[in-house]
């Protein structure tokens, strides 16, 4: 599904560039669910933000279902990351203004591709992940935890070919945490999403089911692949 070849990612020129992923190649399968872990300035959010085509690499490639991101404009890049990639972020990023529910049926209604069945689809999700009590309410009016798992029922209503998610658990307290990466854990056994993670935090490390592990831009070891299993 996902196939980077010697993937380099610099910031800057010259003697001073800072070079943030260094020839990294990783085959990612179908239904995989991954956690790119390690230190801050290691290289794993830089990489989880091409793989979310909200970064460019310097160079090698990064193909997804067969779309090559590296030779596509802004716009294909937009439309792509509209039509095929969930995302959930450090803080919830719902629509403040929108409920639970609609914040839900945000991609599928850009993609224009909202209809009663997939309501229900959404619906019966919501009420999956225990918020199916709060599907009118506003993000205000939902806990730190609750608002991060309605994200992740945002991020997979729209059954994308990825969801990526960034410190999805840095601003929760532990049981909230364990609440947030239980929903993504079942999400990715139950209806196979694949699910790409960046982390050092080890309760997600320990949810994953395949780990791999950055420094300095490298990656220097990688477990629990589907081929190895």
């Amino acid at each position: 599904m996902i196939t980077i070849s010697r993937l380099e990612k610099s910031y800057g020129s010259g003697p001073g560039a800072v070079r943030a992923n260094r020839r990294i190649s990783l085959t990612i399968d179908d239904g995989e669910f991954v956690v790119f872990a390690g230190p801050s300035g290691s290289g794993k959010t830089t990489l989880l933000n091409m793989l979310g085509a909200l970064d460019s690499p310097t160079s090698g490639s990064l193909t997804i279902n067969g779309n090559d991101l590296t030779v596509m404009s802004p716009r294909e890049l937009s439309r792509f990351r509209r039509d095929h990639l969930g995302f959930v972020f450090q803080r919830s990023n719902l629509v403040s203004s929108l409920t639970v529910m609609d914040n839900a049926l945000l991609q599928l209604r850009l993609q224009g591709r909202l209809t009663d069945s997939s309501r229900r689809a959404v619906a019966e999700l919501i009420d999956r992940v225990g918020l199916g009590d709060k599907k009118t309410r506003l993000p205000r009016d939902l806990s730190g935890g609750e608002q991060q798992r309605a994200a992740i029922i945002r991020a997979v209503a729209s059954a994308p070919a990825l969801v990526v998610a960034d410190e999805p658990t840095a601003s929760l307290d532990a049981e909230n945490a364990a609440g947030v990466l239980n929903v993504m854990r079942a999400l990715n056994y139950e209806l196979g999403t694949t699910i790409v993670v960046s982390s050092h935090d080890e309760r997600v490390i320990r949810v994953g089911r395949r780990i791999v592990r950055l420094t300095d831009g490298r990656v220097v070891s990688d477990t629990g692949s589907t081929r190895e299993r």
